[in-house]
């Protein structure tokens, strides 16, 4: 077993006591200053109106190795609202995220001669684009970038004499650069880890990035993906201005954020900025994922429900597992194993006893025609197994990553494994022929990518040992069995700078490739670690979509920057405990601006064991995930949601819910993938100027209007929540309503309900439900319209998309599409809703109809005789049509200066209105005097 150890890279005592005050001092104390920083020695303006410049190393040290005596940067505004600034060594190629990986614009080459002539040189000392302007002080060099509109500083990389920070450091293990910040911007990114602290950064907490296999139930350690982001929002003078900054670089880092400023410390790679200048949420994570990639189309079946489990011996238990649901009458809409069908954990296998082929294929037949789907593991690792063909092939091809100049050795599930090089394009080919043979073998609907941080389970340099088997096949799996030496003879296996790895500064090598292995063109896993993930992400899709031309559904665990546009994520080994309920609402806001909107926890979480009581508030929750997912472990009780009556009826109830969503949540995966829009997004991302909302991690929203507030404490039968200003209506008895001022309520909920409410201004499309999406699918729509409350005069809106969602692109224009804008006013005592349709056949040939509108927050009465639909009076009593009133009851009264008003709700039924023919709809109200 590797046991960590932590060498000193030099001798002197002004190093060794700068390393000591890092690993005390934290990440609470100033930082130390390193040498005297840079200074400009020449600037031009390149051909596309960018600035090239060169700086040159003021004071050489050796802290943490030599200074790069010479730094290039680069500097354009690559569009309106995104501005790039790139510095590296002006002399010597440097490691990059790869342009192939991450499409982007390329810089200027390094020039050969470096000089004070040139034929462009600078007059000024910024460079203004229509939103941002980037400018820069020659010595000590810093830069900052401003906001056009307003002046405001959003990034500031000088000092200014104080004590916070030093001037920036580029060495070729360890780079530093800083950022001042006022007190009361609010920072939120920078994952992935668990941050007890809620979804706003927190001062002086530790983020460190470094993809690593250390289960989430660790609190402010380096987690599964590495997301170098953040974005900031102030309040200036009571408006709120938001934008992002991503620094692209994927080796290890420290950021160390202190409230009044934000330090980064790398191990490697480039600067290369990107700002992104809003100014809304909404806007950041728009300019963000149109730079880094829009985020996946999901088929409309991965937005139901999915059960899961490791230890699902055999197929007989799964056939019950499905079985169980359908008597409980809770809807399931995906199947997955863990492990457990393969032959002996290897990838691409069947366990030939446990999940005999025929009858695995004659279970797969009969959940497919129910329209029921079937996902399965696979682990990056393939074992190490002479007679295994996926193994001999994979040797055959050359496809694995080295270490002097033989296949790097680990060891995961299967006992000794080699680990595939996705960098190579030789191994993509060869990945995606393995998935194509497996896909013949065993006709799966989804691949789940695990362990691929990636994860080993020994450490540094092994063999397989002889005289003993290995695994021994009892015991913990995990347990390191291989013959293993520590490797620290590299300056890549122990860098100089030690970033704070599994929260215990470990050795980057530490339960993970070997640093200094090798991928594809001489790489080093020192400088691709972090991406690992995001390339197998990257395989897969392209070997699924190349299958039968279908839209692919990957999940990973994983990610990088750019991951969303090819793969869903859980958020890992959680554990069944209140804290970790309350933590996963964070982690799966963070990752809708990270640009992963499908994404979700371990719904009772992964480690055992829950209480009936969490498992019916996690459901309550769970229910409302992006991805909605029941998983445990091997070693856990059995937790599917019929396992309690209790809980049952919970998930009947959030489940039969979010089935009636379904179109909802669908359009919402629309929006993401045009626009970047998260579909689970705090509070302030549709109420921006409420700062009594920006650091709110117990409630979230689902879309732009639809809050869930659910029960996170034990033994709680009501629930506090916060209202911001305006009407809001709740989904599951749309005579309850919230008048809020801004101000925090407290809702009843007994151990069944969860606080759904709708805000004002909204049409929502929802449909019957089901205990599948298929059929869901297909049942009747009603649109719910929502006013403010008693209010004379309003508007409202919505949207629908509508698509075959076996198609890989989620678009219009290609004839199996339909997009519906959906329009309500209020005026003068009229009702008015009305619909526009493009792309109309798609909706038209399935035969979707609007079969129900109801109206909340109207004041008055109906006039039964004023109804119209598309042009021609309707007389209720006459027709199928039937309008119904019922007053709405309010936790807090409307004011209107004379009297208190009442609201109602309206509802009209058996309509009969096609959702691919635009329709028009108005009624006149008998308005209160």
């Amino acid at each position: 077993m590797f046991s960590p150890t932590y060498l000193l890279s030099s001798s002197t005592l002004y190093v060794l006591l700068f390393l000591l005050s890092c690993f005390y001092g934290g990440f609470s104390s100033a930082p130390p200053k390193i040498g005297k920083g840079y200074r400009l020695i020449s600037a031009e303006e390149t051909p596309e109106g960018g600035f090239l410049c060169h700086l040159q190393v003021k004071q050489k040290n050796n802290i943490y190795g030599p200074d790069i005596p010479l730094l290039q940067l680069y500097v354009k505004h690559e569009t309106g609202d995104r501005l790039r600034v790139h510095i590296t060594d002006a002399e010597k190629q440097r490691w990059e995220v790869p342009y192939n990986l991450l499409p982007r614009e390329q810089p200027p080459a390094l020039k050969q001669t470096i000089g004070r002539s040139r034929k462009n040189p600078l007059t000024v000392s910024e460079l203004a684009g229509s939103e941002l302007i980037f400018s820069f002080i020659a010595d000590p060099f810093s830069f900052a970038v401003k906001r056009k509109s307003n002046g405001q500083t959003l990034f500031n990389s000088s000092s200014g004499g104080s004590d916070s920070f030093g001037e920036m450091v580029f060495k070729d293990q360890y780079l530093e650069i800083s950022t001042q910040l006022p007190k009361d911007a609010s920072l939120y990114g920078l994952g992935e880890n668990t941050q007890p602290h809620g979804i706003k950064l927190y001062p002086n907490d530790p983020y460190t990035l470094y993809t690593t296999d250390v289960s989430a139930i660790n609190l402010n350690t380096d987690l599964y993906g590495s997301h170098p982001v953040y974005m900031d929002l102030r309040n200036v003078g009571g408006q709120p201005f938001a934008h992002a900054v991503l620094l692209l670089n994927s080796n290890g880092m420290d950021v160390f954020y202190r409230g009044n400023s934000l330090t980064y410390k790398i191990i490697g790679g480039v600067f290369d900025f990107y700002f992104f200048s809003g100014p809304t949420p909404l806007g950041v994570v728009d300019q963000y994922t149109s730079f880094i990639g829009r985020p996946a189309p999901m088929p409309y079946w991965s937005l139901g429900f999915h059960q899961c489990r490791w230890g699902y011996h055999n197929l007989s238990v799964v056939e019950d597992v499905v079985e169980s649901y359908k008597k409980a009458q809770i809807p399931l809409d995906v199947i997955w194993n863990d492990d457990d069908h393969m032959d002996g954990h290897k990838d691409f296998t069947l366990n030939p006893v446990n999940y005999p082929r025929p009858k695995l294929l004659a279970f797969l037949d009969k959940i497919h025609s129910r329209g029921m789907k079937y996902i399965v593991i696979i682990d990056p690792g393939i074992g190490v197994n002479s007679s295994y063909g996926v193994y001999q092939r994979g040797i055959a091809n050359d496809v694995f990553i080295k270490y002097d100049g033989e296949p790097y050795l680990a060891q995961v599930w299967p006992g000794a494994v080699n680990f595939p090089d996705f960098l190579n394009p030789k191994t993509v080919a060869w990945w995606g022929d393995e998935i194509r043979r497996f896909h013949e073998l065993v006709p799966v609907d989804g691949l789940w990518i695990d362990m691929n941080e990636a994860s080993n389970f020994c450490s540094g340099k092994c063999t397989i040992p002889k005289g003993k088997q290995c695994p021994s096949g009892t015991g913990p799996g995990w347990i390191c069995c291989l013959d293993c030496k520590n490797i620290t003879k590299t300056r890549w296996d122990d860098p100089p700078y030690k970033i704070n790895a599994s929260g215990l500064q470990v050795p980057i090598g530490f339960k993970t490739i070997a640093t200094s292995a090798v991928h594809y063109n001489g790489v080093l896993e020192y400088d691709a670690h972090s991406l690992y993930g995001f390339s197998q992400a990257i395989a897969t899709h392209k070997a699924l979509q190349g299958l039968e031309g279908k839209r692919p559904f990957i999940l990973s665990r994983s990610t990088y920057v750019g991951s969303g546009k090819y793969a869903a994520h859980w958020t890992g080994d959680n554990k069944g405990t209140w804290e970790d309920l309350k933590y996963s609402i964070t982690a799966v806001l963070n990752f809708g601006m990270f640009g992963v909107p499908m994404v979700g926890a371990d719904i009772c979480g992964f480690y055992p064991a829950p209480t009936e009581e969490l498992c019916n508030r996690w459901i309550e929750v769970g229910a409302f995930y992006p991805f909605s997912r029941d998983h445990a472990n091997y070693y856990s009780p059995r937790q599917e949601l019929y396992q309690w009556k209790t809980v049952t009826k919970s998930a009947q109830n959030a489940l039969g819910m979010r089935y009636k969503l379904l179109p909802y949540l669908y359009t919402l995966n629309y929006l993401a993938h045009t626009s970047g829009a998260p579909i689970a997004r705090p509070l302030f991302f549709s109420f921006p100027a409420y700062k009594e909302c920006y650091g709110l991690s117990t409630q979230f929203l689902l879309g732009s209007s639809l809050m869930v507030s659910p029960v996170l404490e034990k033994g709680k039968t009501s629930v506090k929540a916060l209202f911001p200003p305006g009407s809001w209506y709740s989904l599951f008895d749309m005579t309850q309503t919230i008048v809020s001022k801004g101000q925090y309520f407290t809702l009843d909920a007994p151990l069944h309900v969860v606080n759904v409410h709708l805000y004002q201004n909204t049409i929502l499309p929802m449909q019957q439900g089901g205990m599948i999406s298929k059929e869901a699918r297909m049942t009747p729509f009603t649109l719910i319209v929502t006013f403010p409350a008693g209010a004379r005069e309003a508007q409202a809106k919505g949207n629908l998309y509508l698509d075959n969602d076996e198609l890989p692109e989620m678009k219009l224009g290609n004839g199996y599409s339909t997009h519906v804008d959906l329009y309500a006013t209020l005026k003068q005592g009229s009702v008015k809703i009305w619909s526009e349709v493009q792309e109309v056949k798609f909706a038209l040939d399935k035969g979707w109809k609007i079969e129900k509108i109801t109206v909340l927050g109207l004041s008055g009465s109906v006039d039964t005789s004023g109804l119209e639909i598309n042009g021609s009076p309707v007389a209720t009593g006459a027709s199928i049509i039937e309008l119904t009133s019922v007053e709405q009851m309010h936790l807090q009264d409307v004011e209107d200066g004379v009297g208190k008003k009442k609201s109602l709700i309206v509802s009209l039924s058996g309509l009969n209105l096609y959702v691919g023919k635009k329709f028009d709809m108005s009624m006149k109200m008998g308005v209160q005097g």
